[in-house]
């Protein structure tokens, strides 16, 4: 249902998500081992393992969230996982941000951020229906 709050959280979401593949959440220097040179790094969802695989679900699951507006229950568990996922992506952005010598956050860096905002104001859209629906049951 196109046309629901929580689906434009959800897109926004999930386009967030993408959008990490292609800009920077942070720029810095890493020494290249047993030399003395640096080199200039850029943090992107591509650039660990665990960060491109943890991105690329969300954006996923966000998008998969959108059509199951039919099992209201299941679509609230979903979003709470999409929180934590987001969460724990945020984090190891942060992580390997720490790792830089002369770490620099790039305007981008607010991506992961919306992530986990925009799942939980779907969240919250989700409940609030969810709750109108129960009341309205009640009154039949």
């Amino acid at each position: 249902m196109i046309q629901r709050q929580q689906t434009l959280w959800l897109l926004l979401a999930s386009a967030a998500a993408v959008l990490t593949f292609f800009f920077p959440f942070a720029t810095g220097e890493e020494a290249v081992l047993n030399t003395d040179m640096v080199k200039t790094t850029e943090i992107i969802a591509g650039s660990n393992f665990f960060t491109l695989i943890l991105t690329a679900v969300s954006a996923g699951l966000a998008f998969v969230i959108i059509f199951m507006f039919k099992d209201r229950k299941l679509q609230m568990r979903l979003t709470l996982l999409g929180i934590l996922i987001a969460g724990i992506t945020l984090a190891l952005y942060i992580l390997n941000m720490s790792k830089l010598t002369k770490a620099t956050p790039a305007l981008w860096a607010v991506l992961p951020a919306i992530v986990v905002i925009s799942f939980f104001m779907a969240f919250r859209n989700i409940r609030k229906d969810e709750k109108l629906v129960r009341s309205l049951d009640k009154l039949r």
